[in-house]
């Protein structure tokens, strides 16, 4: 990496505003299997320290004016938005995505430090009517307190601005732990945030393995909230986990979105927000499209169109200006990936697009035909480059596929009977759906899931309640 300021990769937790350098843990690129750095595995005492360091915090910060906190995100967002081209090195230096849409990254996530910015000055409470005369009610808006926040590999600049800006807004403090195969993205973000001027404890970052990190955070009575996107198998042990000490949640879970496209559907429309959905990072996105399930009537000229797309697609480094897909994130990523092909093969599947003869690295982006409900790839998440296509003749038997998982994150479908689009939309088993659009997530819609896919809501108006309690003052004798 070539980084106009080397300050911000750094090679250290940071800990009450205390960087701390081991050599424990080395953090490798995936498009070449090279050793970016090593940090430090840090512990349950020192994930101990980082949570007393954020509660002495928690005191002052919660005590700032709501516009004071915004002042702070403000130049918290600009330094981002400032530092954006050294933040995409270092994300596709760790993480493998093309330079272009870490460059993306970097401006999805600064808009929700720009949004709970502008957030922090409308956290308004109530006045209610009392019952009785004499008396008034006032419901307040208070920070829950000290969270920790837990984020993956896929998107390491948005998921941490995401669940760290609207607690900030709201006045908590933050331990965040993020994935230990891309934590340099997270550590750069606090190097700004400490230029920023956000104080020492309020923002905490702990690099290492997820089990003594993670243990030390759901034993914890001081942390109050937990946020958490990753596994759905892992989400229910860390709610297992916080029961005890009755934390509050916010989860956002495993998907398995199904992409439905009518007979009546734009097919020009329909095969783009395919591309969008399905390829975007290389399919390791929690909302990409896993199941694509298509109308007898445009079948074969969807698989036509989205294959001739994919093959186009160019596969290669992230730091290649030109390329579209980047490396998977590691071995056992691809082994999944080539394991959900080969089963669907197996099954009958055809494949519609070219085979390509890629280092090992490398997902071979398919369009798979005539995927069924017996293969793997129908019921668990592929998290990959790979789009099957199921066939269907009726709206009920479209319904029917598309609502048989367990998960419920987001569902997309393309019509253009706008009273279709009404009664199967709300038909959908899911927190998030699109119509006649593969884009879902921005800074001002709430995103999350139902059913096996999670608890709560992050972004919009929505994401910031999940930071705050409400507290009710009763006054009498007026």
């Amino acid at each position: 990496m070539k980084l106009s300021d080397p300050d911000l990769f750094r090679n250290a937790a940071v800990i009450d505003g205390d960087w701390r350098a081991r050599s424990e843990m080395a953090v490798t690129d995936p498009a070449t299997n090279e050793t970016l750095g090593q940090l430090p595995d840090c512990t349950a005492e020192e994930t101990e320290e980082a949570i007393a360091a954020a509660a002495r915090a928690m005191t002052g910060w919660a005590a700032r004016t709501h516009a004071e906190r915004a002042d702070l995100l403000m130049t918290w967002y600009h330094l981002i938005l400032d530092n954006t081209e050294d933040l995409a090195q270092i994300l596709t230096a760790e993480q493998g995505k093309p330079l272009h849409e870490s460059r993306g990254e970097v401006a999805y996530a600064a808009s929700f430090v720009r949004w709970f910015a502008e957030e922090a000055r409308r956290i308004n409470g109530k006045i209610i009517p009392s019952p009785t005369p004499g008396k008034k009610i006032f419901a307040l808006k208070e920070p829950v307190g000290v969270c920790a926040i837990i984020t993956p590999w896929n998107f390491p600049i948005a998921m941490i601005t995401r669940k760290v800006a609207p607690g900030l807004a709201a006045g908590c403090t933050m331990v965040v732990k993020p994935s230990d195969f891309t934590p340099y993205s997270a550590l750069a973000l606090a190097v700004l945030a400490e230029r920023a001027g956000i104080p020492a404890g309020v923002l905490n970052v702990l690099t290492g393995r997820p089990e003594a990190i993670g243990g030390a955070l759901t034993r914890s009575p001081l942390v109050r909230k937990l946020s958490f996107t990753g596994s759905t198998r892992v989400g229910s042990l860390l709610a297992e986990q916080c029961a005890p000490t009755l934390k509050r949640l916010s989860l956002e879970l495993g998907g398995n979105a199904p992409f439905v496209v009518f007979d009546d559907a734009d097919l020009d429309a329909a095969v783009e927000g395919a591309m969008q959905s399905k390829f975007r990072n290389g399919g390791q996105t929690c909302v990409c499209a896993n199941r694509i399930i298509v109308q007898s009537g445009i079948h074969d000229d969807f698989v036509a169109a989205l294959a001739a797309r994919v093959d186009a697609l160019r596969v290669g480094p992230g730091t290649a200006e030109t390329v579209d897909i980047g490396p998977m994130i590691n071995t056992a990523a691809l082994d999944k990936i080539r394991a959900h092909v080969a089963d669907a093969l197996d099954r009958g599947a055809v494949c519609a697009t070219k085979s390509r003869e890629l280092d090992s690295q490398y997902a071979n982006p398919v369009v798979l035909a005539g995927a069924d409900t017996t293969m793997r790839l129908a019921a668990e998440e592929t998290f990959g480059p790979v789009a099957p296509i199921f066939r269907f003749e009726t709206e009920e038997e479209a319904l029917e596929l598309a609502n048989g998982t367990p998960f419920g994150l987001a569902a997309y479908f393309y019509t253009r009977d706008m009273a279709r689009g009404f009664r199967f939309g709300e038909a959908l088993e899911f927190g998030m759906v699109g119509l006649n659009t593969g884009i879902l997530s921005n800074e001002v819609s709430p995103f999350g899931g139902v059913k096996a896919s999670g608890l709560g809501r992050e972004g919009g108006q929505e994401g910031i309640e999940e930071y705050l309690e409400t507290k009710a003052m009763h006054f009498g004798g007026l």
